[in-house]
């Protein structure tokens, strides 16, 4: 049984006029037996809670940022009409902070025999999947003096997906993408492009691109035009050890890395080349591989989704193993990692060789913009000695990444906001000069 607050004002009030009146434990007696009766009456007539029976309905995914709907459907089987105050529990990182009370909690009218429907909306600020915890209901008896509660469960599970942030930047770079593909009027070359097609020459074209043989056969000079090389396989590779933990600004590292493998495999379909999506610590954290071009981008947001950082160190050699295994041919290998000093000398560098053998490799890492800011900071003794502090980790990291590309890597070193277009940008450099 649950006291309601209008119990404790009549409760008040009666005792006003017993102490006035006539101040003794037979007036006493008489105010609490009569309120007594009333409670235990009015719990009586309150629906039972065990009897009622829910259902849910509604979104089952969502973005990060976005807000889905979950109906909750209460139906009264009892014989007695239902008043109550119900609780929708979810996980706090469900709502917005401080919405939580508003968002959780319905009022709700049942009469017998009908159901009626309740709408919970979801506002998560975390990736990953929600489950609905336990449906507590409060029913109160016609006068509001007392409430029966009781709890239920009723599972339900919303999927939160990273939002894909740099979705904007995709019409720009396939525009780009068109270009080296030859569908305006820029045409570019490199030693790994492909034959396209044959064309008039016009003034300003490449003498070496003329088709000698083809010009024989017709009456005018005919030269070739060249397209990026297609069906080529691109693994991209989340490290989801304690690096990717770190928080750079209020975006996770892991967030900006998952953000830029999504711009990158919606380009590279795009593109005609194949994707391939593999995450590791120190075991396979989540895969995709062999999906259709129309497939790869739900499965990749699909995988990513629950992935959360391990505290763990990577394990290297075998994050390399696994990508030999999942990429048995040529590929281009995209690394999203930290450029960290001790991380890469002690776990990268000694097993690159196995992968640049094999593969041309791109290395990404979230840069934290307040390190540049601090580098930049004068005007007083503590700007000064962090001055120092933010250009020795600006230090470190160019030999870091000067380490990676004497070993033949591409490094993409970028702040959040600008790692995913930066490593679009540079996977159409590599498609252009034909390395992939």
């Amino acid at each position: 049984m649950a006291l309601t607050g209008r119990a404790a004002l009549l409760a008040a009030l009666g005792s006003l006029p017993v102490g006035i009146l006539e101040p003794s434990w037979t007036g006493i007696l008489a105010v609490n037996a009569s309120l007594s009766v009333a409670i235990v009456c009015d719990y009586a007539l309150a629906a039972p809670v065990r009897t009622l029976r829910f259902t849910r309905t509604g979104d089952t995914s969502v973005r990060l940022g976005e807000s889905a709907k979950v109906q909750l459907t209460v139906t009264n089987g009892s014989s007695r009409r239902l008043r109550a105050r119900l609780r929708d529990a979810w996980p706090p990182s469900s709502w917005l902070p401080g919405t939580d009370q508003v968002g959780s909690r319905h009022t709700v009218t049942v009469p017998v025999g009908e159901r009626r429907r309740l709408t919970t909306v979801l506002r998560p600020t975390r990736r990953g999947d929600r489950h609905a915890e336990l449906v507590t209901v409060r029913s109160y008896g016609p006068l509001g003096l007392a409430a029966r509660q009781g709890n239920h469960r009723v599972p339900w599970t919303v999927r939160v997906l990273p939002p894909f942030t740099s979705r904007k930047h995709l019409p720009s770079r396939l525009a780009r993408l068109r270009e080296l593909d030859g569908r305006t009027s820029v045409l570019t070359r490199g030693e790994g492009t492909e034959f396209d097609s044959l064309r008039d020459y016009v003034p300003g074209d490449d003498t070496r691109s003329i088709d000698w043989r083809a010009t024989a056969r017709r009456t005018t000079v005919a030269v070739r035009t060249w397209r990026p090389e297609r069906d080529r396989h691109i693994m991209i590779v989340l490290d989801t050890g304690r690096t990717a933990a770190g928080r750079v600004g209020d975006v996770p590292r892991l967030d900006a890395s998952m953000d830029a493998a999504l711009l990158l495999a919606a380009l590279a379909t795009r593109a005609g080349d194949r994707v391939d999506l593999l995450a590791y610590d120190r075991r396979i954290r989540a895969q995709v591989q062999g999906r259709a071009a129309g497939e790869i981008l739900p499965a990749m947001v699909g995988a990513m989704a629950p992935l959360e950082p391990e505290l763990v160190e990577t394990d290297a050699p075998g994050l390399s193993a696994a990508t030999l295994k999942h990429a048995p041919r040529r590929a281009l290998v995209v690394l999203l990692t930290s450029l960290d000093a001790a991380p890469v000398e002690e776990g990268l560098l000694p097993v690159l060789p196995q992968l640049t053998r094999r593969h041309p490799v791109m290395v990404a890492s979230v840069a934290d913009p307040h390190i540049e800011r601090m580098a930049g900071g004068r005007g007083s003794l503590d700007a000064v000695y962090e001055a120092a502090a933010g250009a020795q980790a600006q230090l470190q990291r160019r030999r870091t990444a000067e380490q990676l590309q004497r070993h033949g890597v591409t490094v993409v070193d970028a702040t959040p906001e600008n790692l995913a277009p930066a490593v679009a940008d540079a996977y159409l450099a590599l498609k252009a000069q034909g390395r992939l």
